[in-house]
């Protein structure tokens, strides 16, 4: 059967066409740089919340004693 070639973005072997790069180009730097900040808020929230309970003492939790 005949099969028309559709217009991909990428090659036979799945690897980015010059098309595709040059389409990326424009929105590299802003992508890695919101990328880069929304990493730096997660990790930021994640350091913050271990520091906070890491300090917790938890006195006000009861133990019962040990059975006999």
């Amino acid at each position: 059967g005949h099969r028309t070639q559709r217009s991909s973005y990428y090659d036979n072997k799945s690897r980015h066409s010059p098309a595709l790069i040059r389409a990326r180009r424009p929105y590299l730097i802003k992508n890695t740089a919101a990328g880069l900040v929304i990493s730096g808020i997660v990790i930021g929230i994640y350091a913050y919340t271990l520091h906070v309970v890491g300090q917790d003492e938890f006195d006000d939790v009861k133990v019962p004693d040990v059975p006999v």
